[in-house]
């Protein structure tokens, strides 16, 4: 008879001196919700641009700031006479609507309905394919805003802004 030698551990578990074995190719459990972001031992990844750099802001929220800094800018000009309004932007139109001519709308005025306030919706890429310079996306906003609430207030544009369309 042969003498039968010791059984080996089970993978994963204590080896005779007491310390735990892992098997190869698995790794030990981490803690749930814990991320491993030390890599190499050079300390955690941090932003790739520290300060808000423009590099950091997109063309959608650069183009969203410059609505608001139209919108702004007319609330200035009117006072107290400017309408409660909503400002909106989207990328594209949904679809002709039934007031708008056959050419691609830059934007949109949608009026006031029972307790809601009028709405201004601005349209992104139809607006960024008219320019050619990123600078000149300010000015065609700043007009078709202007354009919007001129037409809410039933005013000419060059009412509210004497620049309109320069």
């Amino acid at each position: 008879m042969s003498q039968s030698s010791p059984s080996s551990p089970p993978p994963g578990g204590d080896d005779s001196s007491g310390r735990s074995r892992t098997v190869h190719g698995s790794r030990p459990a981490r803690p749930a919700g814990s991320v491993r972001r030390d890599r190499h031992g050079r300390g955690h990844r941090g932003p790739l641009a520290w300060p808000p750099v423009p590099v950091m802001t997109s063309r959608r929220d650069a183009f969203d700031g410059f609505v608001l800094d139209a919108a702004a800018r007319l609330e200035a000009t009117c006072g107290q006479a400017f309408p409660r309004v909503e400002f909106a932007v989207e990328d594209v139109p949904r679809g002709p609507a039934p007031w708008d001519h056959l050419e691609v709308a830059l934007g949109r005025l949608y009026p006031a309905v029972g307790s809601s306030a009028a709405r201004i919706v601005v349209y992104r890429r139809p607006v960024e394919t008219r320019v050619t310079d990123r600078r000149d996306v300010a000015a065609l906003v700043a007009d078709i805003v202007t354009e919007q609430v001129a037409g809410l207030l039933g005013v000419p544009p060059e009412e509210l802004d004497p620049g309109f369309g320069d």
